[in-house]
């Protein structure tokens, strides 16, 4: 998680690196806005127990990530930072008197009122939950791929949950390839952490030889490894000097993964691959994370708030997620709006079969993935539609049709949406678009 503590660093340098690294969609005062409120939240996560590592003196030690221009990312045991957190949190929900927790269920809809404020949400299995407001908190879409680092689970559903309902969504065609997923034939695949680079671990192709620097934005350190596996060259993670007989210690989790495949890192060179990795798009949000949608709100991975635009700044998704987590909080205290219970009857979502899921994960990892070009994705989508026909709405057809539909209209590469047929940049302009929009094939609203 990138936060700016260490002497020499500032919030303000942090959303300098933040925005550089976006390739001009970045909202610059939504960097600004979670580099200025990620210490405080991250003090609420050491007092919530989350154990950051520290330096011999006390300190929170820090490493260094690709596009950063200082070493502001705190870590827990080298590479479990996420799983901490999550493990804290749930920890503290599961102690407050006052949070009713419902698990086992997995909504396919939101419940809206007459007014088309959201209500409540609908699951799989029938059950509904009323509320006076909803969150959306679910996730990316890394598991549309056939190659990812995310739950295979993560299909954005929480995206099509809120399309369909009616609200805006923003920049569905940036999907973030982490370049150094662990190429060891795992789903999801395991991930080498920038970190190791951040610690001098260096990319080399089968030859030897270095292709890329090894701390550039992740769009074209993944794209230099897509080109090294296409050419046969192949692409590898050299730690052996870097990391070595630290890495049982330091990153447990990437060795325990390494030696799990029958390579041992300490030693040996780790195979690497581009993985989809984060999404950039989602839900439209505001400053708060207000939605379109009264009475929505979206957080994390599935909401699009303008912190990362094209490209993702390296250990810029906890921070976003925290920040805004306290203040959608904030807001929800301030609001305790009444629950109204009439609510308007929702369709069955169906369930895409494991047959077609699979053929479309191959289709997204060929065509709408590292590099893409207009036949690949209008193929894709014609495919898709046809899925669609076949077995209904289903929300991984209905996010892989937004991403699909977004990447054919921007028309330039930027960032993480690298077009071969249209390799050059023009003027930096978000996308926006409705359910409606995709369903007609009306051609993404753009606003700079």
């Amino acid at each position: 998680m990138a936060v700016a503590l260490a002497q020499g660093d500032t919030p303000e340098l942090h959303a300098r690196d933040t925005v550089a690294a976006g390739a001009g969609l970045v909202d610059p005062i939504i960097a600004q806005l979670i580099a200025a409120e990620g210490p405080a939240r991250l003090r609420d996560l050491i007092a919530l127990g989350v154990p950051f590592d520290r330096t011999p003196d006390g300190a929170l030690a820090q490493s260094l990530e690709a596009a950063h221009s200082r070493a502001r990312v705190v870590r827990v045991a080298g590479d479990l930072a996420g799983k901490a957190i999550m493990d804290a949190l749930t920890a503290a929900v599961r102690a407050a008197p006052h949070v009713e927790i419902v698990e086992h269920h997995r909504a396919d809809a939101l419940l809206q009122d007459t007014n088309g404020r959201a209500r409540g949400v609908r699951c799989e299995d029938g059950a509904e939950f009323l509320g006076a407001e909803v969150v959306l908190a679910t996730g990316g879409v890394g598991g549309l791929y056939a190659v990812t680092t995310n739950p295979i689970q993560a299909i954005g559903q929480g995206i099509a949950i809120a399309a369909r309902a009616g609200a805006l969504i923003a920049d569905p065609e940036f999907v973030q390839f982490h370049p150094t997923a662990i190429d060891v034939g795992r789903d999801p695949a395991p991930l080498a952490t920038e970190a190791l680079r951040g610690e001098g671990a260096h990319l080399i192709n089968g030859k030897g030889e270095a292709f890329v620097s090894d701390l550039a934005p992740r769009d074209v350190v993944a794209r230099a490894i897509h080109a090294e596996r296409v050419s046969g060259r192949g692409a590898y993670l050299d730690a052996r000097t870097a990391v070595g007989a630290k890495f049982p210690k330091h990153f447990p989790t990437v060795f325990a993964a390494c030696m799990e495949a029958g390579v041992d890192p300490r030693t040996a060179l780790i195979p690497v691959a581009p993985a989809a990795h984060y999404h950039m798009g989602g839900v439209a949000t505001d400053v708060w994370g207000r939605t379109t949608l009264d009475g929505l709100w979206a957080v994390g991975e599935c909401a699009s708030t303008g912190a990362h635009g094209a490209n993702r700044l390296a250990s810029n998704s906890l921070l976003e997620a925290v920040v805004f987590a306290a203040r959608i909080a904030e807001r929800l205290r301030e609001n305790g709006a009444p629950v109204d219970l009439t609510v308007e009857a929702q369709a069955a979502i169906p369930l895409l079969p494991s047959g077609a899921r699979a053929e479309l994960r191959r289709l997204m990892q060929a065509h709408a993935g590292v590099v893409r070009e207009a036949g690949g994705l209008q193929t894709t989508l014609d495919r898709v539609d046809a899925l669609c026909a076949a077995h209904g709405p289903c929300h991984a057809l209905t996010t892989a049709r937004l991403i699909l539909f977004a990447a054919l209209q921007r028309q330039e590469s930027r960032g993480a949406h690298f077009r071969s047929d249209y390799p050059h940049v023009s003027a930096p302009k978000r996308s926006f678009l409705t359910w409606p929009d995709v369903e007609q094939g009306v051609g993404a609203s753009a606003a700079a």
